[in-house]
């Protein structure tokens, strides 16, 4: 791991620690410390995703022609300036407006950060790195939340203000780490039609491999992350009769197979066809829906029941974390020469997409209508794994299993040119 890769991954760590920090505990602090209500509360939850929503298809194209490096400092400005107001904001009007600064920064952190990741690795190190990346923004995210809820007394605004001050002070000492990264340039050909805007979506939208793999990524995004802490949760409450304490005993559960697993999975995930690999994740997740439906439908007692539930999101754990090395590295080899950052972006728009719809459907399903939601999530995962190995077809044999392209290589006993080039597409 070179020294750009070691800056790259202090920022992802930073970058998910100030999401850790404050974002669980936005709605307490609009709807209650501010007094503004829970109608505001919600629409600050909402401009999160509609910021994220509107700057991610411009964030593509200007990691195109700027580069990943000044796109990222840019949107960490933005952040910490949006951060800070939120702390400082008493009227709904700033908040929102400040909750769309801070969603928007946040939101152009991920494509930027995954194309310096792209630009300072090869075909070889790419799925180590993402996977370091995956467990360092775990590790963030559950140590910010950890410290920030120590700190947060919804009886004194002053701890918020503190709190917003400090992530906004992350985002800026982030500002200062990130100024000393020296990537590789992207290799960019001149005059080429996918190197303008409008060029570069058309290109997009005519691979179809990329195009079948953004339904897949939505998928995965809407059946996991979308429900985590809405529709999940709301029929381990109401369905389960799951404890808040169990609630929580369950997302830490999650998190620790993460750490734990991730890098004990990486050699299996290198080894097979990522196609199958992202297969079996929609398996592991339709055994973890039906494990949630003997917490909530099942007869047992309560003992078993949030056992059994603890256990669901354990499941889930282990898919992302055969997912990390996966997903993005095969997002990197689908694109052109030049374009990561637009592939990366729209990659990124998807994934917010399916966290901004997940959340609004799931929530209601899994509080009311509880066999419905758990047989509806389960055939969402097997059509993961449906879709995943139509996937596969539309995939390269280097694509799929970039092992491959290594092996031969070193059967060859060398690197011809044209090797090279064709494991690094």
């Amino acid at each position: 791991m070179g020294a750009a890769m070691r800056r790259i991954h202090v920022g992802n760590a930073l970058s998910a620690f100030g999401l850790g920090f404050t974002v669980p505990y936005l709605y307490v602090y609009v709807a209650q410390v501010r007094g503004l209500g829970s109608v505001t509360a919600g629409l600050v939850l909402a401009v999160f995703a509609v910021a994220a929503l509107i700057v991610l298809p411009f964030a593509g194209r200007a990691i195109v022609r700027r580069g990943p490096l000044p796109v990222l400092l840019v949107a960490l400005v933005t952040a910490a300036l949006g951060a800070l107001s939120l702390g400082l904001s008493a009227s709904a009007g700033t908040v929102l407006l400040s909750a769309a600064a801070l969603g928007a920064g946040q939101a152009v952190m991920q494509p930027a950060l995954a194309t310096m990741i792209v630009d300072c690795s090869t075909t070889e190190t790419r799925s180590r790195a993402f996977a370091m990346q995956f467990f360092l923004q775990n590790l963030g995210l559950g140590v910010g939340g950890l410290i920030g809820g120590h700190l947060v007394d919804t009886t004194s605004p002053s701890s918020f203000t503190l709190l917003f001050a400090i992530e906004a002070a992350m985002f800026l000492v982030l500002v200062a780490v990130m100024t000393t990264v020296r990537t590789p340039r992207a290799p960019r050909i001149e005059g080429a039609p996918g190197q303008a805007g409008g060029g570069s979506w058309k290109q997009l939208l005519g691979n179809r491999a990329m195009v079948q793999l953004c339904v897949l990524g939505f998928v995965l995004f809407f059946a996991c992350y979308g429900q985590f802490e809405s529709g999940l949760s709301a029929y381990g409450v109401e369905a389960a009769g799951i404890s808040t304490s169990a609630l929580g005993t369950a997302l830490a559960a999650n998190t620790l197979v993460i750490v734990i697993a991730q890098f004990a999975v990486l050699k299996f995930v290198e080894r097979r066809k990522r196609s199958r690999v992202i297969a079996s994740v929609g398996l592991i997740w339709a055994v973890a829906w039906a494990v949630a439906g003997y917490a909530g439908l099942g007869h047992g007692s309560q003992t078993m029941a949030t056992a059994a539930f603890i256990s669901t999101y354990a499941l889930f754990g282990l898919g992302e974390a055969m997912l990390s090395p996966t997903l993005a590295p095969l997002v990197a080899d689908l694109a052109p020469t030049g374009l990561a950052g637009q592939y990366n972006s729209a990659f990124a728009l998807v994934k917010q997409l399916a966290l901004a719809i997940g959340p609004a459907v799931g929530g209601p399903l899994g509080a009311s209508l509880h066999a419905p939601y758990i047989v509806a999530f389960l055939l969402f995962s097997l059509g993961i794994t449906v879709l995943a190995v139509r996937l596969g077809r539309q995939l390269t044999d280097d694509q799929n299993q970039p092992s491959l392209a290594r092996s031969r290589v070193v059967t060859q006993g060398g690197a011809p040119a044209d090797a090279v080039v064709s494991a690094e597409a």
